[in-house]
């Protein structure tokens, strides 16, 4: 039996003669080739950890970085404001040039006066003021109806003239009553809105802070020299007071006059004060409440019309 075993073991052997020379060469191989790998495989670890611990070193560094500030722009050459700047941002205010050309060309204000005489009596009356513009001041025409208690007259102007009507008959208003009456054209917010067709100049005064409120000042001179003081709300652009000088009677000295203006409201698109004060000196002279105003209305022109220029025209 031992001899047996020793015998196939001998035979396995000469079956395969080359087997242990394969083995031990294929042992050597693997030795070699690992030799090789292991120091790439350990560089392309580490490369790989460096590149991971790169990343995140940068992540953490973009996130703690602070956003960046906006770059403030450059400060031009800032534009003095002139009064025509003023002057056109209140228009637009009110409604826009052309909004108001086209509205107010004609209509009809209704109202009430309450006027304090120099002894302090009080005098009431209700009023209606009927008007057509034309292209300039000088030549719109004006007719205000005035109710009082005692009597009733109107004060007409049309054609560049003052005139007054009373129990039909044509009369000649006193200086006082005449410039009192053009006055209100003169020193008005109209005045100013309507600056460039009545040729006027309007120039800036300054920025200031009365009464709590910051305003712009605003100087307007006319083709005839008439001067008026604006108080403009330098946040709504509205006017709120305006100021003048002219003597109470001919001759005398001159008087301050402040004219407020309050409870603004919207018509027909338009700004209207439905409220205004007129104060000499601080005190208070008269003042007017509108009750209704209506634009666009269509105005005959014999309601305008002179009766003596009529008379004689018509022999």
């Amino acid at each position: 039996m031992k001899r047996a075993v020793l015998q196939s073991r001998r035979s396995e052997r000469s079956y395969f003669p080359f087997s242990n020379q394969f083995s031990n060469k294929a042992s050597e191989d693997f030795r070699k080739l690992r030799r090789f790998i292991t120091p790439l495989l350990a560089l392309c670890l580490l490369a790989t950890v460096f590149l991971a611990v790169s990343a995140q070193e940068k992540a953490t560094h973009d996130n703690n970085k602070p956003e960046p500030k906006p770059t403030p722009a450059k400060p031009g050459a800032t534009r003095a404001i002139t009064g025509n700047d003023v002057a056109e941002s209140t228009v637009y205010a009110y409604g826009s040039r052309g909004l108001l050309a086209q509205i107010r060309r004609n209509g009809i204000e209704r109202g009430r006066i309450t006027r304090t005489t120099n002894d302090g009596h009080v005098e009431e009356a209700t009023y209606e003021r009927r008007f057509v513009r034309g292209e300039d001041a000088t030549k719109d025409k004006i007719r205000i109806d005035q109710k009082m208690p005692t009597m009733e007259y109107s004060l007409v102007f049309g054609d560049g003239r003052l005139w007054g009507i009373i129990n039909g008959a044509n009369f000649t208003p006193r200086q006082d009553a005449a410039e009192s009456f053009m006055s209100q054209q003169w020193h008005s917010i109209d005045a100013l809105l309507r600056y460039k067709e009545n040729g006027s100049k309007v120039d800036y005064v300054d920025k200031v802070k009365q009464k709590g409120l910051d305003l712009y000042v605003a100087d307007l001179t006319d083709k005839e020299n008439h001067k008026t003081r604006y108080y403009i709300s330098a946040n709504s652009l509205r006017v709120l007071w305006l100021e003048y000088e002219e003597p109470i009677e001919p001759g005398g000295a001159p008087v301050k006059f402040t004219r407020e203006f309050h409870n603004y409201r919207v018509a027909q698109g338009t700004l209207v004060p439905y409220r205004s004060v007129l104060l000499a000196n601080d005190k208070v002279l008269q003042e007017t409440n509108v009750s209704s105003v209506t634009y666009g209305v269509k105005l005959e022109d014999e309601i305008f019309r002179n009766p003596d220029a009529q008379a004689s025209n018509n022999p």
